[in-house]
């Protein structure tokens, strides 16, 4: 399970998406980004169907995952 607390471009509010993962200032999940990507999606098709979500969030939220992918 990934820290996302130590990620600048998500927040999470229990009054926003049931507590779930989003991108800061949006409703949109953080999974729907993971969701899509596996779908064969884009990265701009994304950002295409989530306006509110920006390429530097999206990028933040991959190298972050990516990050907790290296061994310690």
């Amino acid at each position: 399970m990934l820290n996302w607390s130590a990620c600048h471009a998500v927040e999470q509010n229990p009054g926003i998406a049931s507590g779930a993962w989003v991108f800061r200032g949006t409703r949109v999940p953080v999974r729907a980004l993971f969701d899509n990507i596996e779908d064969g999606a884009t990265v701009t098709q994304f950002l295409e169907w989530f306006p509110g979500v920006t390429r530097e969030q999206v990028e933040a939220v991959l190298e972050h995952a990516a990050r907790s992918l290296q061994p310690a």
